[in-house]
């Protein structure tokens, strides 16, 4: 695959993974409003933040931003769940893993993070160069020299 196809692939696997997440826990808003309503509130926010972070994916010229804001809500998400289940969350703790909501929110928030770091490695950070001001200087990174 060439360049332009692989990053094409990987925004567009990282939007499918961003839409999942938000329909799953748009589906789980309701009983947990009615059950603990600060989670309900925190499913409700990111799912809004992971439809724009997949419409971002797939409109941005330039989605570092967009690749950002996606990563660290997966991953913050998942610290969440994983504490729900082991310490618990205040007035809140979840006995099991919710299936199939769970393990699949952990599955797309999982690819989502694995997607975003080879969207990095296929050189996507390269491309914020492009982001310069016209006439701005291109500054290169200070390479380390030992002694």
């Amino acid at each position: 695959m060439t360049s332009r196809t692989t990053h094409l692939a990987l925004r567009g696997t990282a939007a499918f993974c961003a839409l999942a997440n938000a329909v799953i826990h748009l589906s789980l808003v309701p009983s947990h409003l009615t059950e603990m309503p600060y989670i309900g509130i925190l499913f409700l926010v990111g799912s809004v933040v992971m439809l724009s972070v997949a419409a971002g994916l797939v409109l941005q010229r330039q989605p570092l931003g967009v690749w950002l804001i996606g990563a660290a809500t997966s991953i913050v998400t998942v610290i969440g769940f994983l504490l729900s289940r082991t310490v618990g969350l205040p007035d809140y703790r979840e006995a099991g893993w919710e299936p199939p909501y769970g393990v699949l929110s952990l599955v797309v928030e999982g690819i989502f993070v694995l997607t975003f770091l080879a969207w990095l490695k296929e050189g996507g950070a390269e491309r914020v160069a492009d982001l310069r001001p016209r006439g701005a200087p291109h500054m290169k990174a200070p390479s380390a020299r030992l002694p």
